[in-house]
């Protein structure tokens, strides 16, 4: 049951940010992009999937004798984050580069902007 939910919330994420690319209003497009990112990472993080735990693979839990709980894959949670703090960065640079477009063109219509030579 949990993985259809998941499912259907990627799903959802990744038609919600293809409309929003689709649009004309550049502010829009800048948020498809984000969207599309992060429905991204929460693919990734729902793949990443509960493993059970050995001491091998969390040396942390060496010395909780015989029942190790199970853990998620600490390296998918990593990168995820990484990617996370990425898609502000960009966010926010393309967010300010459009407020540029804006001052420039006095417009944020995607169609506008690319008639103008």
């Amino acid at each position: 049951m949990t993985a259809v939910v998941l499912a259907a919330a990627v799903g959802a994420l990744f038609a919600l940010g293809t409309f929003l690319l689709l649009r004309r209003d550049l502010i829009r497009v800048v948020w498809g992009l984000a969207i599309i990112s992060q429905a991204a990472n929460v693919y990734l993080l729902s793949m990443g999937g509960i493993a059970p735990a050995t001491a091998d693979s969390v040396p942390i839990l060496a010395g909780h004798g015989e029942h190790v709980p199970e853990t998620a894959d600490p390296l998918v949670q990593a990168l995820v984050l990484t990617a996370i703090v990425i898609g502000f960065g960009m966010t926010a640079f393309a967010l300010v580069l459009s407020y540029r477009v804006y001052e420039e063109h006095d417009t944020l219509d995607v169609a506008e902007l690319g008639d103008r030579e």
